[in-house]
C-alpha cells in the first residue's frame, strides 16, 4: 500500500447485554481491545461497543466497511468459555420467519446481518464483504452483572483470537506483477474460507 492509500475498514463490533451476565462477553473482549497498544490493530480497524444496539450497528455497518467481526455468545452445546471463530461470508445467515415486530434490544449476529441487508435493500449503502464472529459458550445468562469463570477466563484469548484474525485480513498478498517472489521463498498463505 502506498502512502496515500486510504486502508480498508474493518469493524469488530462487542455484542451483548452486559446485565445478564455471559452476555456481556462481546463487550468485555471489545473493551479489552480497546485498552491495548492502537499500533497492535491494522490501520483502519475500528473497535464498537455494540452492546444490544443491533439496529444502530447494522446502519454504521452501511457507512463501507470491508469486514466485520463480531463478538458475541454462541450456543452449541461445547463446555463453557469454549470459543469459536465463524467465518459467516457476505450472506446472511437463514434466521427463518420472524413473525411480529423486531426486537431490538435481543438481535443475535444472526438477526444483526438479516437487518443489514434488509437496510441495504432499501436505503443502499455498502455491505461488509467478509463477516466473521468470535463467539464464546456461555454458563450462565440470567440476570446479574459480571462473567462466569470460565466465561472470564475465555475473554484474553479471544482478543488473541480477534487480533490474529485481524492480523491475517491485513497481511499483504504479493501481487505478481509488482511484488515479485524472490526464488526459494514461499510468498505468506491466504486464509482460505470454509
Amino acid at each position: 500500500m502506498s502512502g496515500t492509500e486510504t486502508p480498508e475498514r474493518t469493524l469488530v463490533a462487542g455484542v451483548g447485554n452486559i446485565f445478564l451476565q455471559d452476555d456481556g462477553f462481546g463487550v468485555e473482549t471489545v473493551r479489552r481491545l480497546g485498552r491495548l497498544d492502537p499500533s497492535r490493530l491494522p490501520p483502519g480497524t475500528e473497535l464498537m461497543d455494540a452492546g444490544i444496539r443491533g439496529v444502530h450497528l447494522a446502519y454504521r455497518l452501511l457507512e463501507g466497511y470491508r469486514t466485520l467481526v463480531l463478538v458475541d455468545l454462541v450456543s452449541r452445546g461445547s463446555p463453557p468459555g469454549t470459543l469459536y471463530t465463524i467465518d459467516v461470508g457476505p450472506h446472511p445467515p437463514d434466521t427463518g420467519h420472524r413473525p411480529g415486530p423486531l426486537d431490538t434490544h435481543a438481535m443475535d449476529p444472526a438477526t444483526v446481518l438479516a437487518l443489514l441487508h434488509d437496510l441495504h435493500a432499501g436505503a443502499g449503502g455498502t455491505l461488509p464483504d467478509e463477516v466473521y464472529v468470535i463467539g464464546c459458550e456461555p454458563r450462565d445468562t440470567g440476570e446479574g452483572i459480571g462473567l462466569s469463570s470460565p466465561v472470564e477466563e475465555a475473554v484474553d484469548p479471544a482478543v488473541d483470537l480477534v487480533l490474529g484474525l485481524l492480523s491475517r485480513r491485513a497481511a499483504p498478498v504479493p501481487d505478481p506483477v509488482s511484488d515479485p517472489v524472490p526464488q526459494g521463498t514461499v510468498p505468506n498463505a491466504v486464509p482460505q474460507k470454509n
